[in-house]
């Protein structure tokens, strides 16, 4: 292969500070590549930063960016963009320029679509996305996080705060704290009721359950009603992403039903499985085994993650009909498009010869404002080839996706600097039938409530079960006048989730690690 391609597009982009300005070059040498416009000697970390964003993202990415014969440009929407200076005081920051980048990747209808890409500048992301090991939200600390999400809800009178899921493996989870269960104060505070997205309470609850190295909660229990107060101290730990898993019987049909909130990678950065791919591995054997016709995959809080995760579960779906054809395609920019085979990006991917051996009637999707990119990236691969029904609400909308660049400089010493991980948008993604370009979600078959104080798997207070088993009973969504009365009997302890009350600081969106060891 070309050298100039030899470097993978998941690497360290190199700089060195010659003569007072940044040069996007290898460390031995001496060349300075001044094709970028600059307004001022460049001599901070941020403008080195700013400097080589611009570069990967609008100029190329070969070589750190300093071959001036190359012209592959990273970004989907590149070409949307005019020629801007990063090193121009405009940009205080190079997050401030990456936003400016953003405001110009619009549709034709004038809406700007990239509201996705930004700068990871911890590099926890990919330690959890790969390693499936827990994110560091807290910025001040290293410490993890307590491994839950918590969201307002509201009966029609008052606003209430809930978990709405806690990670088994997490602070939270071993404390035993799960869905349903009510926060009724927060570091020895009752103040906190919902008073809007910013106001002084979410603010407070916020910091407290994601900003914060430590926190002590009163939970009232979703079962028992009990009240108990709990201390947890944020942490690292192995990402459990099935967060529940059953089996029903409905019209004497087995339906095997679990819920997944992230997509962690099946194998780790040294190949080694990882605990997603044994606990999926594990739910899919119980389901063959007990001989399941129906299957409901829970996907209202999955923002994403791997994209080989997604397709090892579709994979894992898939009926034996989709064995070897094409499960997506991939767009790039026209730059990227035009030199496939000496970027070492391909253009589609495909089913594996053997799929799950699962034999379904149906695969339903339970999705929410939370399910995003690789989430739908999964049950849209899946539809052109099996009957496939979304019942919740109206997923995110983010058709595409990112692959990172890790970027370091050496300075004057040669001594490697790291700056940031890069994550701005560099393709998108439509199913075998080339449908994508979902940037405004996609609606569910059936709408349905997510009623927050639910437990996982209580089928008849859960508005999205009953739907769903109503469907695999009587082929239509409409609820059976039984069912309506078992709901009906218990409205008024039903709380819907108050969407986005509060703003997780969780990974939306869905990258390609596999491209970047590919093109090596």
């Amino acid at each position: 292969m070309n050298r100039h391609f030899t470097l993978a597009m998941k690497m360290v982009v190199v700089g060195v500070l010659c003569s007072a300005v940044i040069s996007a070059c290898r460390k031995d040498s001496n060349k300075v590549d001044n094709t970028t416009p600059t307004s001022s000697s460049v001599v901070s970390d941020e403008d080195s930063l700013k400097y080589l964003m611009y570069r990967i993202m609008q100029v190329t990415y070969v070589d750190g960016g300093r071959n001036k014969t190359t012209d592959l440009p990273t970004y989907f929407w590149y070409n949307q963009v005019p020629q801007l200076d990063p090193s121009s005081s405009t940009y205080a920051t190079a997050d401030d320029l990456l936003n400016t980048i953003k405001t110009y990747s619009k549709s034709s209808g004038g809406a700007v679509l990239d509201r996705y890409s930004f700068l990871d500048r911890t590099g926890s992301l990919s330690s959890s996305l790969q390693n499936g090991l827990s994110e560091t939200f807290n910025k001040i600390s290293a410490t993890g996080n307590y491994g839950m999400e918590v969201s307002y809800a509201s009966d029609g009178t008052k606003s209430y705060l809930y978990i709405v899921y806690a990670d088994k493996n997490s602070p939270a989870g071993q404390k035993g704290l799960n869905r349903g269960d009510e926060i009724i104060a927060v570091n020895g505070d009752t103040n906190i009721s919902y008073d809007g997205a910013n106001g002084a309470n979410v603010s407070k609850v916020t910091n407290a359950i994601y900003y914060s190295t430590a926190v002590t909660l009163k939970v009232k229990k979703a079962v028992t009603g009990a009240e108990a107060t709990y201390s947890l101290t944020s942490g690292t730990f192995t990402i459990n992403p099935v967060l529940f898993d059953t089996v029903y019987t409905v019209n004497n049909q087995k339906v095997g039903y679990f819920v997944f909130y992230t997509f962690t990678n099946t194998y780790n950065t040294q190949g080694a499985a990882t605990l997603t791919k044994s606990k999926l591995d594990g739910v899919f054997s119980k389901f063959k085994a007990a001989g399941i016709t129906n299957l409901i995959v829970d996907l209202r809080y999955n923002q994403g993650g791997s994209v080989t995760t997604a397709e090892y579960l579709d994979s894992a779906i898939a009926p034996a009909a989709a064995a070897g054809k094409t499960m997506y395609y991939y767009q790039y920019n026209n730059k990227l498009t035009a030199d496939l085979d000496g970027t070492g990006l391909e253009a589609s991917v495909k089913f594996p010869g053997l799929t799950g051996g699962l034999a379904l009637n149906n695969v339903f999707f339970i999705t929410g404002s939370h399910t995003a990119s690789a989430s739908e990236l999964t049950l849209n691969n899946l539809l052109p080839y099996m009957n496939v029904k979304l019942v919740g609400d109206t997923t995110y909308g983010k058709p595409v996706g990112f692959i990172t660049f890790n970027i370091s400089k050496y300075d004057s010493t040669h001594t490697k600097q790291y700056l940031a991980d890069l994550y701005a948008i560099n393709f998108a993604t439509e199913n075998a039938n080339h449908v994508g370009g979902y940037y405004t979600g996609i609606a569910p078959d059936q709408l349905a409530n997510d009623y927050i104080n639910v437990p996982w798997g209580y089928r008849n207070d859960d508005e999205n079960l009953d739907r769903i088993f109503n469907y695999i009973t009587t082929g239509s969504f409409a609820r059976t006048s039984a069912n309506a009365r078992v709901l009906t009997e218990t409205t008024a302890n039903q709380r819907a989730a108050i969407q986005s009350s509060i703003a997780s600081p969780r990974f939306n969106g869905m990258v390609d690690y596999r491209i970047g060891k590919r093109i090596q």
